[in-house]
């Protein structure tokens, strides 16, 4: 099965396209309540360490490529994302939730990589 992996922000509209929504950030996303941040999942366990998230946003502009490469590290050596990706194994289309405002640089762009990584 071609399983089709797309990122989007916790604050953008949920919608019937979006599949299997993963909300993969450690802390709640800033302003959104319960009744209408809608996921279907949050894997608070796949989310950067604490120490590696601060170390990033510390001087986000110059540590992305080093944050990457640190985050994949993480990644593979979990066993949350392991099971994450067993849990999502039957999902044809799974949209990763996040809440960084850098749609290009964070967490879900590390994460869908792996994902992606790991199907081949």
């Amino acid at each position: 099965m071609k399983q089709t992996i797309v990122m989007k922000r916790a604050y953008d509209p949920a919608s019937a396209e979006d599949g299997f929504r993963v909300y993969i950030d450690r802390l709640w996303p800033r302003g959104l309540s319960h009744e209408t941040f809608h996921y279907d999942l949050w894997d608070k366990e796949i989310a950067p360490s604490t120490e590696l998230r601060e170390w990033f946003h510390a001087d986000p502009d110059n540590r992305w490529e080093k944050f990457a490469e640190r985050y994949k590290k993480e990644l593979a050596g979990s066993v949350a994302f392991s099971a994450l990706r067993t849990t999502l194994s039957d999902k044809p289309k799974v949209t990763l939730l996040y809440s960084s405002h850098d749609r290009e640089h964070n967490n879900a762009v590390v994460v869908a990589d792996a994902l992606t990584s790991s199907a081949e």
